[in-house]
């Protein structure tokens, strides 16, 4: 009976034992007790055919805040034909150009000095760029505020280039009468001053001062580095085709600007119901509807301070952590293509504070944000430019994601009673057997 005794209490106290040692993950829901006004909104976005220079990133929330173009802490980088990124530099505001004024509309410049730029349509378009070896058009759209203060300084300019007698192809396009043509050309932004050379489009486009004096001046530019790339052509007798062709470009200051941009950074945003979104927007041009797309890849979004995954704590305490309560950033690689135009996706992102306590020291607690997105595509009027707008709602409940085990003294108290219970169930097994086993006297 004493061996029996001693192997149950054997069993029963690994059995404890083993039930002390093990820990399990428990969640609870709390209301959230963080006091801090606003919450910190990283971002990495690729948009597939969005150039820098039209990226705008814009806060809107609750509170009434509206920032438009943000700049501090957002920075872009263009995306080549290869996927290598090219640092466009700080997301800067973007500088106004300079317009000349004149005291004759176009209209009476055409009545007076008669029509020096040429009309171009889908049907001489390519035969003017092929005739002029080198050739300088203004794709335009009779709406825009922009290209009607640039029409009078265009048809002078096209004036001046004659009477330099500068061999330049002096051309329009009306983008709304050949949609087609500007269609084929993407024409993303009005105006879009655009420089050919032997019937090809020479990146990137003119973005400086819209004044006679500049347009000359480019022009002059153009046609001397020209002229130096023939004199060095005329000596490079063995020098290869490709090499030659890598000279012109170097020559032309030829630089192709892949329509394609990742912006990244992060936003200080009030702790209220909100959005930020990624629209194409200029401040000295008219965004073209019709060629606005918003086919983004986010490459990261997340909320708090950035969370430093290589160090030990973190990993430590994120090894313990259930995977379906690491929704920091499930977002992260996901793709949103758009096959129409007048369309793009909108986000809808509900974030709840998260507490990861691993234990009761600081060095095993970590305070993160998870969120629950939705997606869909908005469709737009034809006259408006899409936008991809990821709108953000701040639970007012967190969840605590615990390691719970059990007490010292509940152990103790719990190998007690076994021993305690070990010697009275027995104690009275054997009494009892005692009793029916003892030989009766005669």
């Amino acid at each position: 009976m004493s061996l029996m005794a001693i192997a149950i209490m054997a069993i029963l106290f690994l059995s404890e034992t083993a039930a002390f040692a093990r820990t399990r993950i428990a969640t609870s829901i709390s209301l959230d007790e963080n006091t801090a006004p606003q919450i910190r909104l990283n971002f990495n976005i690729t948009m597939l055919d969005l150039q820098c220079d039209y990226v705008s990133v814009d806060v809107w929330d609750a509170l009434g805040t509206n920032r438009q173009n943000v700049t501090k802490n957002v920075e872009k980088w263009q995306i080549t034909e290869s996927g290598e990124r090219q640092y466009s530099g700080r997301n800067r505001e973007q500088r106004a150009v300079t317009h000349e004024e004149h005291d004759r509309t176009l209209e009476e410049m055409h009545e007076e000095d008669g029509v020096h730029a040429v009309e171009l349509t889908e049907q001489n378009f390519n035969q003017f760029v092929a005739d002029n070896e080198m050739a300088f058009v203004d794709l335009f759209a009779p709406w825009c505020v922009w290209c009607q203060r640039l029409a009078p300084t265009w048809e002078k300019f096209a004036q001046e280039v004659k009477k330099l007698k500068m061999p330049v192809g002096v051309g329009k396009v009306d983008c709304m009468a050949q949609a087609n043509l500007c269609r084929a050309q993407k024409v993303m932004a009005f105006p879009t001053i655009r420089w050919y050379h032997l019937g090809q489009p020479i990146s990137p486009e003119y973005k400086m001062d819209r004044t006679v004096q500049a347009l000359v001046g480019y022009s002059k530019r153009k046609l001397e580095m020209d002229e130096k790339y023939k004199e060095w052509e005329a000596k490079a007798v063995d020098t290869s085709q490709e090499e030659k062709d890598e000279k012109r470009k170097l020559f032309q200051a030829h630089r192709p600007e892949h329509p394609a941009c990742q912006v990244s950074g992060f936003l200080m945003v009030n702790r209220v119901p909100g959005n930020f979104h990624i629209e194409a927007k200029s401040k000295n041009h008219n965004l073209n509807s019709a060629m606005t797309n918003l086919t983004h890849i986010v490459n990261h979004l997340s909320f708090g301070d950035p969370m430093d995954r290589q160090s030990r704590r973190t990993k430590r305490i994120l090894k313990q952590v259930p995977e379906e309560h690491r929704q920091f950033a499930p977002m992260d690689g996901s793709s949103y293509f758009t096959k129409d135009f007048h369309q793009a996706y909108h986000h809808y992102i509900k974030v709840v504070s998260t507490h990861l306590n691993m234990g009761k020291s600081r060095s095993n607690q970590l305070m993160t944000y998870q969120f629950l997105e939705q997606s869909q595509i908005v469709y737009y009027e034809t006259n408006n430019v899409p936008e991809a707008r990821f709108s953000y709602d701040l639970s007012p409940m967190s969840v605590v994601v615990e390691k719970e085990g059990r007490k010292w003294y509940d152990y103790l108290t719990s190998l007690c009673a076994i021993i305690g219970g070990t010697f009275t169930t027995l104690g009275l097994i054997d009494a009892i057997l005692y009793k029916v086993l003892k030989p009766k006297k005669l």
